[in-house]
């Protein structure tokens, strides 16, 4: 009898610890984004790297409970990212990462060791490191999906461009520019935007008597540079965003904008900064390419194989174009026996506009990794000369292309969000 009262109580007593690990587990959940859940910890080991991030850059740091919210904000908005970009199967293989950690480092003037050291000896975690990277890529991967590929620039905007800002490469004034987004949800009535409007005319009004604007930024916007002060960095007449280029061309530095309204909400602008030009010169390489995608099926390994083995049978005689039009994933390409025509600097991703550039004429490279899978590579011609008309045009259409996809990308993340099923526990902020 007294066994078994023994063990009753063993029982109860675990039901109590499990009942009692969740309650904690609970009161330590700060936001459940679908699926998924963003912990206490997790909230203020990034907020005290902001913090760290914001004191380098010395900008006054806001209460620490605007700048949870905020935080948890731009944590949300990965975490959904993430989500959309797994169930889309988007993935980063290791030896991608490596590649990108390898030319982080290289940047930077140091080996992948030393860069590394540096790291820790700066208390970071070059694990954690790599897991940002790998966030990184996976994100660009999927807005390049989701947004990039939609994205389309007429001739006409191009010649309408040239005609009212000139060609890119030319002289020209460039921007240093500040921004704070006081947003407003999709179908919001007409007292929320009102609420938002009057939230922006007193920010407005702050910055006027001279709130300073980075901590503004920190603590109210919005924006997705919120944490980097609002800062949109140096920008030319061509890829400051359409809604805001009128305003600013009339601006005087140290300036702030009057309310500008779009569907994501109020925006404001500073002219922080402005100064004078740079000029190009175009190098321009005929290449052709045989692309292999990765996938659920082919992962990195087998797509090197498959292209270290056509690699060999086009150096034993092969024809490349042909080799292109029945295996190459690039369709568009894979009809023109691979070939990409004339591109320039810029034209093309980095890793693979590297490879090319070493590559002697009609030299074929080893497999070669990007963005958008794994490629071979071939140089059919150079053409040393300035050849500045066209390359003007490809320079244009790109500003417009950047232009349109940060537009394209904020309205994107804030219907993301919007759609999105978030609690977030008030409590913990």
């Amino acid at each position: 009898m007294n066994r078994k009262i023994s063990l009753i109580g063993m029982v109860l007593f675990a039901l109590l610890l499990s009942t009692y690990a969740k309650a904690e587990l609970l009161d330590r959940i700060v936001a459940v984004v679908e699926e998924e859940v963003i912990l206490d910890r997790e909230l203020s080991g990034e907020t005290n790297r902001v913090i760290q991030n914001l004191q380098a850059n010395n900008v006054m740091i806001p209460p620490l409970f605007i700048l949870r919210k905020q935080v948890l904000e731009r944590m949300v908005l990965d975490l959904l990212q993430q989500q959309l970009a797994k169930r889309s199967g988007i993935r980063v293989g290791d030896e991608m990462l490596r590649n990108s950690v390898a030319d982080i480092a290289k940047r930077n003037g140091l080996t992948v060791d030393e860069f590394r050291n540096e790291l820790q000896s700066q208390g970071m975690n070059f694990s954690e490191f790599e897991k940002s990277i790998r966030n990184e890529i996976v994100i660009n991967r999927l807005r390049a999906r989701e947004i990039g590929s939609r994205i389309l620039v007429t001739d006409r905007e191009i010649s309408h461009y040239q005609e009212t800002q000139g060609a890119v490469g030319e002289e020209k004034i460039k921007y240093h520019l500040g921004h704070i987004l006081i947003a407003i949800p999709d179908a919001a009535s007409s007292l929320v935007i009102q609420k938002a409007k009057q939230k922006a005319e007193g920010v407005v009004a702050d910055l006027l008597k001279g709130a300073d604007f980075k901590q503004t930024a920190v603590a109210v916007s919005d924006g997705g540079n919120a944490l980097n002060g609002g800062d949109l960095g140096w920008r030319e007449a061509g890829r400051i965003p359409t809604l805001f280029v009128d305003y600013v061309i009339k601006m005087n530095e140290g300036e702030v904008s009057e309310l500008i309204r779009s569907p994501s909400g109020f925006h404001i602008i500073k002219l922080l900064e402005l100064k004078g030009l740079n000029k190009h010169f175009v190098v321009k390489t005929k290449a052709r390419h045989i692309l292999i995608q990765t996938n659920e099926i082919v992962d990195d390994e087998e797509a090197k194989n498959k292209l270290l083995s056509l690699k060999e049978r086009i150096i034993d005689g092969d024809d490349f174009a042909t080799l292109a039009r029945s295996n190459s994933d690039d369709k568009g390409s894979a009809l023109n026996g691979g070939e990409l025509g004339w591109v320039g600097p810029g034209d093309l991703v980095p890793p693979f506009e590297g490879a090319m550039s070493k590559l002697e004429i009609n030299e074929i490279s080893d497999p070669v990794q990007t963005q958008f899978g794994w490629h071979i590579i071939q140089v059919l011609e150079r053409e040393g000369k300035d050849n500045s008309i066209e390359y003007n045009k490809n320079m244009v259409r790109e500003e417009i292309r950047k232009r349109k996809i940060e537009e394209e990308t904020e309205l994107w993340l804030r219907r993301l969000r919007d759609e999105a099923f978030v609690d977030i526990n008030q409590d913990r902020l």
